[in-house]
């Protein structure tokens, strides 16, 4: 497994893109980076996109990568992977008509550029080879975040973003995560906002991983907001965890 990290920030400055993390150059897990990373070539190899869930800073590629796919004259469809309630929200207030053409009806109407595809909490779908679960997060919106597992059974988890959880654990179960790419996204001085909008600060990975029934082998955190990247950074050093990564926008992870 080659992941590409095309973005990894909480927010959005000078030399920091939001999430998106390309897998194999053709599975993206969030699409905050996408068209302002890829070239043209490196966009028409994209057929899958797995959304963890609505927010603008996980879903604004989708629309200029549609728009470029069809400028392009690509074939074919992409495929717009999440629960309904994600789906739902793309539909009625991005792919709408009036915010942006709705490209799962052009460049014909049984024969759309996207296709959305409704997963189901805890239920594997196969793509490439690889296995991908989806599993319910706590965040301010409905949000998953995804198991990814190949066939020699190396598997990542990337949580998109989410607040502690105990159920999420519950359900990975005690299998190895070879790599756990887990949000921070402020640090601990800002546990109250953290916690109010379904995040994580630096000292709370920890607890988490506490509940998970195996050690991940290495963790990456991704997430942070720009603002904050010293005082994170000072942080997480201070956690004394093996193995443990901050991203940064361009990193690749293998596994």
């Amino acid at each position: 497994m080659k992941i590409r990290v095309l973005g990894c920030s909480g927010a959005e400055f000078p030399g920091h893109n939001p999430p998106g993390f390309l897998l194999d150059d053709t599975i993206l897990f969030d699409a905050g980076s996408l068209t302002n990373v890829l070239d043209e070539k490196g966009q028409h190899k994209i057929c899958h996109v797995f959304v963890t869930h609505a927010h603008l800073d996980h879903i604004r590629g989708i629309p200029f990568l549609a728009d470029n796919l069809i400028i392009g004259g690509r074939g074919g469809t992409v495929k717009i992977n999440s629960i309904a309630p994600v789906i739902k929200t793309i539909q009625e207030n991005l792919l709408n008509g009036s915010i942006w053409p709705d490209f799962t009806v052009i460049p014909e109407r049984r024969n759309g550029l996207l296709k959305f595809v409704q997963l189901n909490d805890s239920r594997p779908i196969y793509v490439n080879g690889y296995s991908i679960t989806p599993y319910r997060v706590k965040h301010s919106v409905p949000a998953v975040g995804y198991l990814v597992e190949d066939s020699r059974g190396k598997r990542f988890f990337y949580t998109g973003d989410t607040g502690p959880t105990s159920a999420t654990w519950k359900k990975v179960g005690d299998r190895q995560i070879h790599c756990l790419i887990i949000e921070v996204s402020f640090p601990n001085k800002m546990e109250e906002i953290a916690l109010k909008t379904g995040h994580l600060t630096t000292r709370l990975p920890k607890e988490e991983l506490s509940k998970i029934g195996r050690m991940p082998e290495r963790i990456c955190i991704t997430h942070t907001k720009p603002q904050y990247i010293r005082s994170v950074r000072r942080e997480i050093e201070g956690l004394r965890l093996k193995n443990l990564k901050l991203l940064r926008d361009g990193d690749t992870i293998r596994i």
